[in-house]
């Protein structure tokens, strides 16, 4: 099966029912008679930008990250970049030039991504983790100025 008819599917799955788990997705998939290994629907899940939600009973799932069909413009890149925030930020913490962006479990590369769409002057460089965003500043300043604009969009 082609990587466009998987992601196809996937992406059906994930519209359709509350999926918590990779393994979850692979059983799923099957069913549908797709056979892909974890390492495949690991890739799979990073491309289509899927990523894990709290939902109002404090369970995690997966959920697609919506994005736009045409290519986007700062503007448009700003406010995917504010509603990630409000979906997956945790915490937001600043030490000297370095913000500290915490994210829901296994959602930190994707905010990264996302950060580095983004025109943002203070942001010099952005590593991501498992669960942890570190952005490298150029100034203190800088640090707290991106600290202050996460904060303001994360939901309480």
């Amino acid at each position: 099966m082609r990587k466009a008819e998987r992601h196809a599917i996937i992406r059906q799955i994930i519209a359709a029912e509350t999926v918590r788990t990779q393994e979850e997705l692979l059983n799923l998939l099957e069913k549908r008679g797709v056979i892909a290994t974890q390492a495949t629907i690991s890739r799979d899940i990073r491309d289509l930008k899927i990523v894990k939600v709290q939902d109002k009973d404090g369970q995690i799932h997966f959920e697609l990250f919506n994005e736009y069909e045409t290519e986007p413009d700062n503007h448009e890149e700003e406010k995917r970049l504010i509603r990630m925030i409000e979906d997956v930020v945790t915490n937001v913490d600043r030490v000297q030039f370095i913000t500290i962006i915490n994210t829901m479990p296994d959602n930190a590369q994707l905010m990264a991504a996302v950060m580095d769409e983004v025109k943002m002057p203070e942001k010099v460089t952005t590593l991501a983790g498992f669960d942890t965003v570190i952005t490298i500043c150029r100034t203190e300043e800088d640090a707290e100025k991106l600290a202050d604009y996460f904060r303001s969009h994360m939901l309480s």
